[in-house]
């Protein structure tokens, strides 16, 4: 499936790229930018980003799920991902509300 249209990225090679990062270190905090980098890419518009966040979330649950990781490891570090995720979508949604506000 195509996720990132304006360099047209693929979510295999977005989950490739995960996992590569996995295995260099599993607890390293991935996110897109991080993901872009590593493609040697950068985001455009930007508007995938949300798309490729949870696919990060996703690769980690399951290379996580496939590893010799503990549970209480997995859930603190999904936990502390999730709760990073939630932050930045409600500034970002709070930054959409302040550009459209009347003088």
């Amino acid at each position: 499936m195509l996720v990132c249209s304006c360099n047209f990225i693929t979510e295999k090679d977005i989950v490739d790229v995960i996992n590569g990062l996995l295995d260099e270190d599993c607890w390293q905090l991935i996110v897109p930018a991080k993901v872009y980098h590593a493609m040697q890419k950068r985001g455009r518009c930007c508007g995938c980003f949300p798309n490729v966040v949870d696919i990060i979330i996703r690769t980690t649950e399951q290379y996580h799920a496939r590893g010799d990781s503990t549970d209480a490891e997995i859930f603190d570090f999904m936990t502390r991902l999730k709760q990073f995720h939630e932050e930045n979508r409600r500034a970002d949604l709070e930054r959409r509300q302040k550009s459209h506000r009347a003088a």
